[in-house]
């Protein structure tokens, strides 16, 4: 384990030694549903990652309970639920939806008597015609394009464990389902994950990770993840050719050449400046960052020193 100025730097192996007393709650064919389209995780990746990562959770977990006991007694008042939130930021396509599933997975199985939830980000993305409205069709993705009040007052929702509803975003579309949502009742444990969780706005007093009792980053270097983004296109547009309803179906049924210099320019010119602009310099405010090399492989975590 290294020491940096904020974080102890711990290798793979040291960290696959912090906790070792739990298989797997789940199996390769299952680990497969959770994964992303072309993400790779192994059930080694579990045992050796991701159980720890949950006990880790587990301690903040208990601890989160504890403060609430603690301050309820302090005001003279009957304890009540507070859930627990957990955020995963990074960039497009570096696997943090992956993430974002398995702990799911992982912390139902860890505590079966809890309720855990998850939602992402997208759904609190304008709808492609305000985005068109307000002329932000190639900034989505960008701080501008989310309702973050709306995202703001869903979690303070959450937190004061009150009904909440995120609207239903689909990647086949590329746009908001009208009329879908997704109720959130009293969880004890919400993760959220998306690219802009750890964004600071300019706009509002308060952020989405005002209300995080833990975050994670996914991190990898940039030439990996555009390379695994534009594996993920490639993929989409093998299955694309199949539903005239998909975002992706003119492209898979266009010059294939033409299609990926679309999504390089896409990349270049949307994903490469939001990344480095506001998703790369929130890295450092999150509680532990999981480093990914190349196929995906984690490397190594820093946990911030407290």
């Amino acid at each position: 384990m290294e020491n940096q100025i904020n974080y102890y730097k711990i290798s793979r192996k040291e960290w696959s030694g912090f906790y070792k007393d739990q298989v797997a709650p789940l199996t390769e064919a299952e680990l497969e549903k959770i994964k992303s389209l072309n993400d790779r995780i192994s059930l080694a990746d579990v045992s050796d990652i991701y159980l720890p990562l949950v006990h880790l959770l587990h301690l903040f977990f208990k601890t989160h309970q504890q403060q609430q006991d603690d301050q309820a007694k302090f005001l003279g008042i009957r304890p009540h639920k507070v859930p627990f939130i957990l955020g995963i930021a990074g960039s497009v396509a570096v696997g943090k939806s992956t993430t974002a599933r398995l702990l799911k997975v992982l912390l139902s199985a860890h505590f079966p008597a809890k309720k855990v939830d998850l939602i992402t980000t997208d759904g609190f993305l304008y709808p492609n015609a305000t985005l068109k409205k307000k002329r932000l069709m190639k900034r989505k993705g960008f701080p501008e394009s989310y309702d973050m009040e709306r995202l703001i007052n869903f979690i303070n929702d959450v937190k004061n464990n009150l009904p909440a509803k995120a609207p239903v975003y689909s990647h086949k579309i590329y746009d908001i389902v009208p009329g879908e949502y997704e109720t959130i009742a009293s969880p004890d444990i919400l993760i959220v994950e998306g690219i802009n969780v750890l964004q600071l706005p300019s706009k509002q007093q308060i952020y989405v990770s005002d209300f995080f009792d833990f975050s994670i980053y996914v991190d990898a270097k940039e030439e990996h993840i555009k390379r695994w983004y534009l594996e993920r296109f490639g993929m989409l547009l093998d299955t694309a050719f199949k539903d005239p309803t998909n975002y992706y179906y003119p492209y898979a049924l266009g010059d294939c050449a033409k299609a990926f210099a679309m999504a390089e320019a896409v990349w270049d010119e949307i994903d490469h400046p939001n990344l480095h602009d506001y998703i790369l310099p929130t890295k450092k405010r999150a509680d532990l960052i999981i480093v990914k090399g190349k196929d995906h492989l984690i490397d190594e975590l820093l946990l911030r020193k407290y």
